[in-house]
């Protein structure tokens, strides 16, 4: 069986051939070029990139990518997932639909499922690994399909930004908000509510901003024993591991993952985000 992801889930380059993945890249246009995320950019070229004033934008997955894929899974007669991008950040799990259904008309049989995994950056990354899992352990399209189904809501996302004006000028938040924080120095922490996000509250400064994630998460979580955690950050890691070192110290959680931010988000982000990931309260394996 076939899982089909995209690079809004920020796996590591090496992960995806690692484990016979098929990703789809999403976009990136900086200086009047566009590159494949993951391909044939790294994200840390976007963050010096941004650095120095450059406003790099972001589009979907081609539309002819998911043709040429989809037609192949129905030529060779086999079954296959995509898991998303959240609908509510990118166009691409509308546009994958329509090509499925385009796809199906000249062959019927196609068994291609689709997720909208309502998830971003590494927070959707566990749910890809969630699914190679089962894969791995034998089970069926349907099966994978109901238990990451019944996975994405329950995926906690908890993240702060380092300038606010990089997501209002991707119209993620608003001008206001943005222009506030700068003045104030004040460290939004953001979360992830049906594949939107949403500001919830605000710090005075970033180790405020992830001292209160961590409350929050302990709010929201439970049992990190059995849980892996996943921390993603934007071309600071440094800063990642001061905040994998205070999860470990509070949670003891069955693992932590870092990863970077990749070129995708990363251009709506910015540099000196860090995010926080794992499942809450209402998630049974």
């Amino acid at each position: 069986m076939k899982i089909f992801t995209d690079s809004g889930c920020d796996l590591p380059k090496s992960y995806y051939e690692e484990n016979n993945i098929e990703l789809l890249p999403l976009r990136v246009q900086l200086n009047n070029n566009e590159y494949d995320d993951v391909i044939s950019i790294d994200s840390k070229e976007i963050y010096d990139a941004i650095r120095q004033g450059a406003r790099p934008k972001t589009s979907q997955v081609s539309p002819e990518l998911f043709l040429n894929h989809f037609e192949n899974l129905a030529k060779n007669e086999e079954e296959g997932i995509y898991i998303a991008f959240s609908s509510e950040l990118s166009g691409t799990y509308n546009t994958a639909v329509m090509i499925r259904n385009q796809v199906q008309e000249q062959y019927p049989s196609l068994k291609l499922a689709i997720i909208d995994s309502k998830c971003a950056s590494l927070g959707f990354g566990l749910v890809v690994e969630e699914a190679v899992r089962l894969r791995n352990t034998g089970a069926s399209l349907e099966e994978i399909e109901a238990k990451i189904t019944a996975l994405t809501p329950q995926m906690e996302h908890l993240f702060t930004v380092e300038d606010l004006d990089y997501l209002a000028k991707g119209g993620r938040v608003s001008k206001a908000s943005a222009f506030l924080g700068g003045l104030l120095s004040i460290k939004p922490i953001l979360n992830v509510e049906d594949g939107k996000l949403v500001p919830i509250e605000k710090s005075r400064g970033r180790k405020k901003a992830i001292a209160r994630m961590l409350d929050l998460m302990q709010a929201r979580g439970e049992n990190f024993s059995e849980k892996v955690v996943g921390i993603s950050h934007s071309d600071d890691v440094e800063f990642a591991n001061e905040v994998k070192a205070s999860i470990q110290e509070r949670f003891s959680p069955k693992a932590i993952q870092v990863t970077m931010i990749g070129s995708a988000i990363g251009s709506h982000v910015g540099p000196g985000t860090i995010a926080i990931f794992f499942t809450n309260k209402s998630y049974q394996a």
